[in-house]
C-alpha cells in the first residue's frame, strides 16, 4: 500500500475513533456509513430495558480529559473494505511505553489484516456519553493492551476522503453532554453553524494538552469564514444525534466536533 493511502487511512483512523461513542462511524464523503453498536465504555449493563446507559457508571468523576487509543484492523471482504476498531476505553488509560511499543506491521500480520492502524492517544473533552450501550462486547489484548471492539466500520469499495473541516455523517443514537461549569470548544462555519469540540488528538501534536485547547485559533489553518472560540458553559449542553444520524467535522490536527443540532419538535 503506498504512502498516500497510508496518510487517508490514519486521517480515518482518527475519524472513526472520534464517532465511536456508541460504535458509531463516519462514511465518505456525505455517504452514511453503518457500523455494528458496540460501547466504547465498560459500563454495567442498563438497570431498565428502555433506559439509556450513562458512561457515568463506569467513570463517576466523568470523561473529560479521559485518555483512549484505538487499533484499525482494515480488511477487504467480498470486494468492499471493512475495519474493525479495537478500543482501550474502559479497559486501561492506554500507557504511553505499551502504545508505542505496538508495531502495527506485526499487527497487522497476527491478525490476517490488509494493514493495522494505531489511532491515538486521543482525549475527551466531553463529560459524559449516554448511550443505548450494549454490554457484551467482544475484547481482546493487542500489543499487551486491553481492548474491546468498539464497532466494525463498512467503507465501501474505495478508501473515502478524509479532508479537515468537512462534514460527514455517523450513524448512532448517543447524547454527548457538556456539563455546566465546563469550558468547551466550538467551531463555526461561514453559516453560523456550531460544532463543539468533542475529543481532541495527540497524533498530530503529541504536545498538545486540555490547558491549551483555547489557544486553537491561533494555530489551526482554518478556512476562510470560519471561527474558533471556547467559552465556558452556564448550564448543560447535550448534543444530540438527529433521527439516529450526527454531523461531525475534523480540524487540521486531528481534532473532532460535533455539529450542535437542536432536537426536532415532538
Amino acid at each position: 500500500m503506498d504512502r498516500q493511502k497510508i496518510l487517508v487511512l490514519v486521517a480515518l483512523a482518527a475519524l472513526v475513533a472520534a464517532g465511536c461513542g456508541d460504535g458509531g462511524s463516519e462514511g465518505a464523503g456525505d455517504a452514511t456509513t453503518t457500523s455494528r453498536p458496540t460501547p466504547t465504555t465498560s459500563a454495567p449493563a442498563r438497570a431498565a430495558a428502555d433506559e439509556p446507559a450513562s458512561s457515568d457508571d463506569a467513570f463517576p468523576n466523568g470523561l473529560r480529559d479521559v485518555r483512549y487509543c484505538e487499533v484499525l484492523l482494515l480488511r477487504r471482504v467480498d470486494g468492499e473494505l471493512e475495519a474493525e476498531v479495537w478500543n482501550t476505553l474502559g479497559e486501561n488509560d492506554c500507557p504511553p511505553e505499551q502504545w508505542d511499543a505496538i508495531d502495527a506491521t506485526a499487527v497487522a500480520a497476527e491478525r490476517d489484516a490488509v494493514v493495522a492502524l494505531k489511532n491515538g492517544p486521543r482525549h475527551w473533552t466531553l463529560d459524559t456519553i449516554v448511550s443505548d450501550i450494549r454490554a457484551d462486547a467482544e475484547e481482546t489484548e493487542i500489543g499487551g493492551l486491553g481492548m474491546f471492539l468498539a464497532a466494525t466500520v463498512d467503507l465501501g469499495p474505495e478508501l473515502p476522503d478524509q479532508s479537515p473541516y468537512v462534514e460527514r455523517s455517523v450513524v448512532r443514537e448517543t447524547i454527548f453532554r457538556f456539563a455546566a461549569g465546563s469550558e468547551v470548544h466550538e467551531l463555526t462555519d461561514p453559516d453560523g453553524r456550531r460544532y463543539v469540540m468533542q475529543s481532541y488528538a495527540g497524533t498530530i501534536d503529541p504536545t498538545l494538552t486540555i490547558d491549551r485547547l483555547a489557544g486553537l485559533g491561533s494555530v489551526l489553518a482554518l478556512p476562510e469564514g470560519w471561527v474558533f472560540s471556547s467559552r465556558v458553559l452556564d448550564e448543560d449542553l447535550d448534543v444530540l444525534s438527529i433521527d439516529g444520524v450526527a454531523t461531525v467535522i475534523q480540524d487540521d490536527l486531528q481534532n473532532t466536533y460535533q455539529r450542535i443540532d437542536e432536537a426536532p419538535d415532538a
